[in-house]
């Protein structure tokens, strides 16, 4: 396809690791559990469209989150292929279980506000940081890669514009903690472009380099692609997204979908940013979840794409 044309700009890096959180934050959400041989398949053929990193699943209990209670069942079969397959650990109980599947990477998941860090972890900001640090203690020393997901760091839901500052203080804490990434969260979508660049300036002000941050957009007010470019012209060149903007946030009721890959996808192609995704297999592959889910993809270049096949 020789569209879209490209037309680069000198301004944004030259290479982007898309980090695939479809398999786990997308199908999380889902009110009814999907099959594991089809989230195992859907795994496969993220890697086989491209995708390098693709987040497996999360060793939470069944309580909290019964679409992902079959992690056991789902991780070996998809553990041997040659990507990074990170998954969600909320304790050191999950930790045990993921270590003993052969997890190579895992992530704890923090809040940069109260009201949200009381409802997802029934702790405090400071508790739940104190709860996760034995686990990426423990992770670190077992040789595996730690990454720090903190929520709400643009808006809350109960709470409303979040300080910047703030955001920084939990996010140095999670740094100083020994997380090698941290993703920061717009979990109800209400970021824009200054907004996220007066938090990355901040948060290298308080000595957390772009190398180390990632960013996860949500679509709620249709900005999710715009609070992208921004974060890459200021340097960040990770960027979390869902294959089919499959996804929200179970404790954040105003969330909509995360920003879809293909979306992404289209936007660096376009802008000759690579990123080794064939858009052809990974439209291909979200058409084939939406089937398995039994409506279509929200994203709007699956959408587009897939019209024009038919």
């Amino acid at each position: 396809m020789s569209l879209p044309m490209t037309v680069k700009d000198p301004a944004l890096p030259g290479r982007v690791r898309i980090h695939e959180v479809g398999a786990r934050d997308g199908l999380q959400n889902e009110k009814t559990a999907v099959p594991t041989e089809v989230k195992a398949e859907f795994v496969r053929r993220l890697a086989a469209a491209g995708l390098t990193t693709i987040e497996a699943t999360s060793f939470v209990h069944p309580k909290w989150v019964p679409q992902l209670a079959d992690a056991e069942d789902l991780f070996p079969r998809v553990r041997d292929l040659p990507v990074r397959l990170p998954v969600l650990v909320p304790n050191e109980r999950g930790l045990d279980r993921a270590l003993a599947l052969g997890a190579r990477e895992v992530a704890v998941f923090a809040s940069a506000t109260e009201s949200f860090a009381k409802a997802n972890l029934n702790r405090t900001v400071d508790e739940a940081l104190a709860m996760f640090a034995p686990t990426v203690t423990r992770a670190i020393e077992a040789g595996l890669k730690v990454r720090g997901y903190l929520s709400m760091c643009f808006g809350d839901p109960w709470e409303g514009a979040v300080p910047v500052e703030q955001v920084v203080r939990v996010t140095k804490a999670l740094a100083d903690m020994g997380c090698d990434e941290l993703s920061l969260g717009d979990t109800i979508g209400v970021a824009t472009p200054g907004h996220v660049g007066a938090l990355l300036t901040a948060l290298n002000e308080g000595g957390v380099p772009d190398s180390r941050l990632a960013v996860h957009f949500h679509d709620t007010y249709g900005q999710a692609l715009s609070n992208t470019l921004a974060a890459l012209r200021h340097g960040v060149t990770t960027v979390d997204a869902s294959a089919g903007g499959l996804g929200g946030c179970p404790y954040a009721k105003s969330a909509t979908g995360n920003l879809a890959t293909e979306d992404l996808v289209w936007m660096l192609d376009g802008l000759g940013i690579e990123t080794g995704v064939d858009l052809a297999a990974l439209t291909a592959t979200s058409v084939w979840m939406a089937e398995q889910l039994g409506r279509p993809s929200p994203s709007r270049t699956v959408r587009a794409l897939s019209h024009k096949e038919s």
